[in-house]
């Protein structure tokens, strides 16, 4: 195993948004596995966590979520994909895939 040096930043490669996935911003957590989420086509989801992410990834207000929308209610609500860290969302500013609101 190779010792990592202080200066070495590992990047490591950014989920972007597949065809039929919305970035948004959770706006309030609902209990029950649900949230409220701004999303970045101008739409205000309900979003659940899908069993495979409950204890794995945490989500908090304010975080920035990858989101699938439903078939069947598409405007109003849908599933988290993906949770971007801190360094995730600068990299998605840099390169210009979230503009400032």
């Amino acid at each position: 195993m190779r010792k990592k040096n202080e200066n070495e930043v590992q990047e490591r490669r950014l989920r972007l948004p597949r065809e039929g996935e919305i970035l948004g911003i959770v706006e309030q957590m609902l209990g029950a596995s649900r949230m409220r989420v701004k999303c970045f086509d101008g739409n205000e989801r309900i979003i659940r966590i899908p069993g495979k992410f409950k204890k794995r990834v945490w989500i908090r207000e304010g975080d920035y979520v990858l989101i699938k929308p439903w078939v069947v209610q598409s405007d109003a609500k849908g599933d988290v994909v993906y949770r971007y860290t801190a360094a995730d969302v600068e990299r998605l500013r840099r390169e210009g895939i979230i503009k400032e609101q």
